[in-house]
């Protein structure tokens, strides 16, 4: 074996060795290990999450928490929808007696104004009433009569009091009295004047003479 041949070998035997000088910081291997942790933290959240069954059953509770809210405040719209009907109901019903009183009010003050009217104008139908009697109505005053007798009736005036109608204390008004065997009750056998009304008013009560009964 020559010289290079021993050279040759030893170059084959020696070890390669790598020297690394640099230095491993423990507070960047930390890190490191932290932010390994967060990143399967989070992916296993994420696939948690992804999983169906779980999602439903998060949905589920979400709507059952809803439900009781929704149902109160459902409560609470009925309640003032309740009495938002039954004020309109209220008012309703005192509006139309509103209109019932002052349609009455309205009607009586009518007819109060019309009986004064007529009552104002009696004494001239008690002077036709004569002049018939006696056979002076006659003419153009007998139209005049009648016009005014239509009139007063249209109106609503309506004369009472006849010979031989039962005496009624509500409506005549007695000057005389005697007794008669004709009579099986106080009977009118005389009118001196007849008397008048408005519809179911009295406006003036008849003079008569009444024959009672023996």
């Amino acid at each position: 074996m020559t010289a290079a041949d021993d050279e040759n070998d030893g170059q084959a035997t020696e070890r390669v060795v790598i020297r690394d000088r640099r230095k491993i910081d423990p507070k960047a291997e930390s890190k490191a290990k932290g932010t390994a942790e967060v990143q399967d933290k989070t992916s296993g959240g994420a696939h948690r999450a992804a999983d169906p069954e779980e999602g439903a059953a998060a949905t589920t509770v979400e709507e059952e928490a809803k439900t009781p809210a929704l149902g109160v405040e459902l409560e609470a719209l009925r309640g003032e929808l309740d009495e938002r009907t039954h004020d309109l109901q209220r008012i309703t019903a005192e509006y139309a007696n509103y209109r019932k009183r002052v349609d009455r009010d309205r009607a009586a003050a009518a007819e109060l104004t019309t009986g004064a009217v007529l009552t104002a104008l009696l004494p001239v139908l008690d002077d036709i009433d004569r002049a018939r009697e006696h056979g002076d109505l006659v003419g153009p005053f007998a139209s005049v009569a009648e016009s005014l007798t239509a009139v007063t009736g249209k109106l609503g005036l309506t004369a009472f009091g006849e010979k031989g109608d039962p005496f009624d204390p509500n409506r005549h008004e007695a000057v005389a009295h005697q007794t008669s065997a004709d009579v099986t009750e106080p009977t009118c056998i005389e009118v001196m004047r007849r008397g008048y009304t408005l519809g179911e008013r009295l406006l003036r009560p008849a003079l008569v003479a009444v024959a009672d009964p023996e």
